[in-house]
């Protein structure tokens, strides 16, 4: 697979019915228990080569039998299903100041996490090391099934396809850094993406999964964007999509930003940018996390900032809803937590400034997935990627 191919991710939700057993249990991830007659129905092909190829997907652990209709002679009887529990995945959530890491089922369910205050400009090696240790003692709660993989997202620019970060303006000492070789000591593959991507992902795996076209908006230290097209998570050509915190913004074009330039949206609607003008005011706060909690608290200073923040993020959005035409806008991100003052401003800035056919049917909410969507997405990487039609067909003819 090239570089430019794994840009572009199929989220598997929508799956055609292919001939090997690969593509067979494509079918069964949906978590739906099928019998073989179901399954010839789907996929067009004969009962015997149907149960040979479920036999051989029962014994490698890709399929269970479910307890309601057990095997009788050694096949498969009655209805089979995704093996859940056949392995694991270690799924890692890292933004500025904070990470989360999880180990979840294949069907991205949290079987145990921790979340903790790491700065991510501690470095690669610190906040690596702090990772494994942290999930080596996460798997070891769990204990059982194998380490499928790990999922690593980012909040900066990476090139997918070597999982390395590039130029990350908020991440010194990251640049280029072999994050799939410090993390490869687990003895599976590791996946690295930015983490708007995986929070698109993972939103929609958990609370949109018919959602075909839909923009995942994170709002915390910084402001990024995960897009999904046509059920695809579109990374670009080297994974630079949805940088949408430095897009200019007519209104900030004289605020520098620090990434270098000047007018970025982030300059002005990002958690950094809140958090120095409430302390301009004398305000105490000194993390994003105060900037919610005085939201909530009735402040009203802080409260019209983030209804700005929302409006100006909204600004930028109206331009993104005439060019992809979403069909759901989800906010989330750290500053989300603030309640309806973020989403109120985006709602109100991108129904006025965009064409009523984007609108008439689009749905702007607040992320329902809260500090998972991270974790859940990256899961949903790594399972789509190893659990691939091409992958389980490679390891089936391997121990064939």
């Amino acid at each position: 697979m090239t570089a430019a191919s794994r840009q572009r991710t199929t989220v598997p939700r929508a799956r055609s019915a292919g001939t090997g057993a690969g593509d067979l249990l494509q079918l069964l991830r949906d978590g739906r228990p099928r019998t073989v007659g179901e399954l010839v129905q789907q996929t067009g092909l004969s009962r015997s080569t149907v149960r040979t190829r479920v036999d051989a997907l029962v014994a490698a652990g890709y399929l269970t039998e479910t307890e309601d209709m057990p095997s009788t002679g050694g096949r498969p009887a009655g209805r089979v299903a995704w093996n859940a529990r056949h392995a694991v995945v270690l799924a890692v959530d890292l933004g500025a100041t904070h990470a989360v890491a999880a180990v979840l089922d294949l069907n991205r369910s949290v079987l145990a996490e921790h979340a903790w205050d790491r700065p991510i400009a501690d470095g690669p090696e610190a906040v690596l090391d702090e990772v494994l240790a942290v999930g080596r003692r996460l798997l070891d709660e769990v204990a059982g099934p194998r380490l499928a993989g790990v999922g690593v997202g980012l909040p900066g620019p990476v090139e997918h396809a070597t999982g390395r970060p590039t130029s990350p303006p908020i991440m010194p000492g990251w640049d280029g850094y072999d994050v799939v070789a410090h993390l490869g000591v687990l003895g599976a593959p590791v996946l690295v993406d930015n983490d708007a991507n995986l929070m698109a992902l993972g939103e929609r795996a958990a609370g949109w999964p018919d959602a075909q076209h839909l923009l995942f908006v994170k709002a915390a230290t910084g402001i990024g964007a995960g897009i999904i097209s046509e059920g695809v998570l579109n990374r670009g050509a080297i994974g630079t999509a949805g940088d949408l915190g430095h897009v200019a913004l007519p209104a900030a074009e004289d605020v520098v930003c620090h990434c270098g330039n000047v007018g970025c949206l982030e300059a002005v609607a990002s958690g950094t940018a809140m958090i120095a003008r409430l302390r301009e005011a004398g305000e105490p706060i000194a993390s994003v996390a105060d900037v919610v909690e005085a939201v909530r608290s009735g402040d009203s200073r802080a409260s019209a900032l983030v209804r700005q923040a929302g409006r100006d993020i909204g600004t930028v959005l109206a331009s993104c809803v005439s060019l992809l035409n979403p069909a759901v806008i989800v906010i989330g991100g750290e500053l989300a937590g603030a309640g309806e003052s973020l989403v109120a401003g985006v709602r109100e800035v991108v129904y006025r400034r965009s064409i009523p056919l984007a609108t008439s049917t689009l749905q702007i909410v607040a992320s329902g997935t809260g500090h998972h969507a991270g974790v859940v997405g990256a899961a949903d990487m790594v399972i789509d990627h190893v659990f691939s039609s091409a992958a389980v067909d490679e390891s089936l003819a391997e121990t064939a």
